[in-house]
């Protein structure tokens, strides 16, 4: 009988996480300070971050060694296991080979716990008592909680409004780990006051919750701000994900001839295809291919300039070089919640910007039909975020399936979808909304992107 899932033992656990930094054919664009547009030095970031992440974001060394007391935790679901997706293959009749990374077997459910566990572990080691951070659809939120949980801290999340209440139970995940789940915007600070104050029934957006989570910590000295995707650091730690994967596919005698994601900020796909994406850098593998899959509603890196920007609504991040739609713009309410960030982690834009990535778009209904079509051949219900990618891998499969190429196809199933199944609801009894890209709104926000 052919194996379907391919396992790790404990001991190889990666022991090093994956820095592209040092592959890069040229260095990243600096993060600006606002005021001035020069460079700011790791002193602007310590208010907010501890300094182990602060090096980690500026680091150009290709390996950082993962401390033995995160290793110790990721035990709990890691390594995760490689599937070879022989039914989803056999339903599409492609000749293509399907390959997926199961991240949903941590506690949390997804991949986010990879740099939650590694965040709160540096936070602890350096005296601090409280995190606070945003999160959309909930899957980062409950992450945080479990990994402040797990090394004695508290834990302050600003939840999107309209995740807040299309998915109560992520929020009982976290209050359950022990977290305070508030949502986003709130009266809590001063700038969800005056965001509630313009527009009393404002859904909310990841810009609006980072604001206010960020403020959050800078007006509390016990207390640092942890970011779940977009930063150098947190695509670090998620490059557990590819570096496993590459072992077990190595392990198998197959590689990768292209590589899906989901992007929202970009770290579960860059965890993925980053350690694949050096052997292109390097010259190994010039052929990969490595696909960005987004929201329509929310299509970052396939419509948005690729220019300086603030990380948040409220103008406070430094300014940061990314595919953007507006730092205000505040994306429709589609239930990946996950995905509804105005723009991306500039090392994932620069790879993209530069041809070594490729993106890709796609409406509500077709995502969890495809979502629909993987659940009925792998039984696996995955998250809305993740379905985007599903839908990148079965369009590819299909294109297999007329041209004869036997193409291996890998992705990240970045989490399951149970405590999304109100949005398959929606699905099913065809009351699900493909909210068009709103080109006069992001040609607003674009208007308030500072001049560089």
């Amino acid at each position: 009988m052919e194996q379907t899932k391919f396992l790790l033992a404990e001991e190889e656990i990666p022991k090093a996480w994956y820095n592209i930094q040092a592959d890069l054919p040229t260095p990243l664009d600096p993060p600006l300070n606002p005021a001035t547009k020069e460079p700011i030095g790791p002193e602007a970031l310590a208010p907010i971050f501890p300094m182990e992440l602060i090096k980690q974001e500026v680091s150009r060394e290709r390996w950082i060694p993962i401390p033995e007391e995160v290793r110790d935790v990721y035990r709990l679901w890691r390594p995760t296991p490689l599937y070879r997706a022989r039914r989803l293959e056999k339903a599409l009749k492609t000749p293509a080979k399907i390959y997926y990374k199961w991240e949903g077997v941590s506690p949390p459910g997804s991949h986010k716990p990879n740099t939650a566990v590694a965040q709160a572990y540096y936070n602890m080691k350096e005296g601090v008592t409280r995190l606070t951070t945003e999160t959309g659809a909930g899957q980062w939120g409950s992450a945080l909680a479990f990994g402040t949980l797990l090394f004695g801290l508290k834990c302050t999340i600003y939840m999107v409004k309209v995740s807040y209440e299309q998915k109560p139970y992520r929020r009982i995940l976290m209050e359950t780990w022990g977290a305070e789940c508030i949502p986003s915007p709130s009266e809590r600070t001063q700038y969800g006051r005056r965001v509630l104050q313009d527009d009393p029934k404002c859904p909310g957006s990841l810009g609006i919750a980072i604001s206010e989570a960020i403020e959050d910590a800078a007006t509390h000295e016990d207390t640092k701000y942890s970011l779940g995707s977009v930063l150098n650091h947190v695509l670090l730690h998620q490059t557990v994900v590819g570096l496993e994967a590459k072992k077990q596919l190595e392990v198998i005698g197959d590689y990768p001839d292209v590589v899906f994601g989901c992007v929202g900020g970009g770290s579960n796909f860059s965890g993925l295809v980053f350690p694949f994406l050096a052997d292109k850098l390097t010259g190994k593998k010039p052929e990969l291919r490595a696909v960005s899959c987004e929201p329509k509603a929310c299509p970052t890196l396939t419509k948005g300039p690729y220019m300086y920007d603030f990380g948040d609504a409220a103008a406070t991040t430094p300014l940061l070089k990314m595919y953007t739609l507006g730092h205000t713009f505040v994306p429709p309410p589609i239930h990946s919640g996950g995905l509804r960030y105005h723009g991306d982690a500039p090392l994932l834009c620069k790879l993209t910007h530069e041809g070594y990535m490729e993106a890709a778009a796609y409406h509500q209904n077709e995502v969890f039909k495809a979502a629909q079509i993987f659940a009925q051949a792998e039984g696996f219900v995955v998250a809305p975020e993740t379905a985007h990618a599903v839908k990148g891998v079965i369009d590819e499969a299909l294109r297999c399936k007329k041209t004869g190429e036997a193409k291996v196809i890998l992705f990240n199933n970045s989490g399951h979808g149970h405590f999304d199944l109100r949005a398959y609801e929606e699905y099913l009894t065809g009351k699900l909304i493909d909210y068009e890209y709103p080109a006069e709104l992001v040609k607003e926000a674009l208007a308030k992107v500072p001049k560089v």
